[in-house]
């Protein structure tokens, strides 16, 4: 069986499978060598995902993800008295809940590999205009989410992961590295284009390969077609199948 590596995290998460997400990048890194498990549910914030911590990562489970990235906060950082405000979680609630998580997954797993990944920078601008394309004239005037307070959740979760010896990822600030983010990076103000996505690809396999979970240095579950003798098969699975 090929070791799991668990995304797990939101609608960012959610929509990393599909044509240039960060997810199927991953997949494509690990073939043949991890079966990457994705477990994102949009619009879901840290204190939902509690309610899932034992169905994902049962603490019986004999054969335990390797490594398990943890992407929760977009959710979080939504504003109260505005549109998204039944998804709001406070600051310190939304710490101590990455907090419990990182407890969890340690139980399920002391060799597991954590990563930490911060909710990306939000283009306030352009969540107003998809709230226009949504609801018209009837669309709020105001962001129900903004950069500002994004950056508090950002920074809470390095400072968690810190704290409790996990890895982090910064994507809030990374993404702002760059100029022109907002439409380089983020479709709707807030969930990623093509390059939003290669950006955490890019830092989330940066933190694999900085440690002992670098694609490249891991064997292939079953031999290689060239290591087969035609006339001779057997040999080359004698170790791995019979």
């Amino acid at each position: 069986m090929r070791p799991q590596i668990v995304l797990f995290g939101d609608s960012i998460t959610d929509q990393s499978f599909r044509y240039g997400g960060w997810g199927a990048s991953l997949t494509d890194a690990y073939s043949r060598k991890a079966d990457i498990v994705v477990r994102g549910y949009g619009g879901y914030n840290t204190r939902w995902a509690l309610f899932l911590l034992n169905h994902i990562f049962p603490l019986d489970s004999t054969t335990p993800p390797i490594a398990t990235t943890v992407f929760f906060g977009a959710n979080d950082a939504a504003l109260l008295g505005r549109t998204s405000e039944r998804q709001h979680v406070p600051l310190e609630e939304y710490k101590e809940n990455l907090r419990k998580i990182v407890h969890h997954l340690k139980e399920c797993s002391p060799t597991m590999l954590i990563v930490l990944i911060t909710p990306p920078p939000v283009d306030e601008e352009g969540r107003l205009e998809y709230a226009k394309s949504l609801y018209g004239e009837k669309a709020m005037k105001i962001p129900e989410r903004t950069n500002e307070v994004t950056r508090t959740y950002a920074n809470g979760c390095v400072e968690v992961a810190k704290e409790l010896g996990v890895a982090s990822v910064n994507i809030w600030s990374k993404m702002q590295e760059t100029q022109g983010w907002q439409k380089k990076f983020l479709s709707d103000g807030l969930h990623l284009t093509g390059d939003g996505n290669r950006v955490v690809y890019e830092e989330v396999i940066k933190v694999f390969n900085g440690v002992w979970l670098s694609a490249s240095e891991m064997p292939l579950d079953f031999p290689h077609h060239s290591q087969i003798d035609p006339h001779n098969p057997e040999k080359a699975f004698q170790q791995r199948c019979l």
